[in-house]
């Protein structure tokens, strides 16, 4: 089966650009929103999670949820905080992730490169890549028609150049 997809990449020189984008996407989070976050170590990705939830509405501390795996954060959406780094996709597919996808809140799922067989083939999945000290890349790859079209739309309102 064949689904819309579009990729733009974001150019983030700090902080506050990786900012810029977090917040964008917050403001179009929607209950089942599905973020999958890719980077290496120290890219960025707990920084982004981070001002995400931050955007949402979110005002508990945001750590990794490297040892707990799923973390519960209330805002304006539920806010559902997974790091699956340090389980196999066996262990992953146990926790019954779909209930946190398909429910109330949005999803964001760092390391989800470990498992993509689990993910709802409808998301957006954002890969962090560093560029230089403060420098990123920042490719956002819409799956579906509703996360191509969020894409989309941050190209013409020169959210993403």
């Amino acid at each position: 089966m064949n689904q819309t997809h579009e990729q733009w990449v974001y150019h983030s020189h700090n902080l506050a650009d990786t900012e810029a984008l977090a917040s964008a996407l917050a403001v179009q989070a929607h209950a089942g929103m599905v973020i999958a976050l890719d980077g290496d170590l120290g890219a960025g990705k707990t920084a982004f999670s981070q001002k995400f939830a931050w955007h949402l509405g979110v005002r508990d501390v945001v750590s990794s949820p490297t040892f707990t795996l799923i973390k519960e954060y209330e805002g304006r959406l539920p806010l559902y905080h997974m790091d699956v780094y340090r389980i196999s996709l066996e262990e992953a597919d146990e926790l019954g992730l779909e209930e946190y996808f398909y429910g109330a809140g949005v999803s964001l799922v760092e390391w989800s490169s470990i498992i993509p067989e689990l993910l709802p083939q409808e998301h957006l999945h954002v890969q962090i890549e560093t560029t230089g000290p403060e420098d990123r890349m920042i490719t956002l790859d819409g799956y579906g028609e509703a996360y191509a079209a969020l894409c989309r739309q941050f190209r013409q309102n020169g959210v993403i150049a």
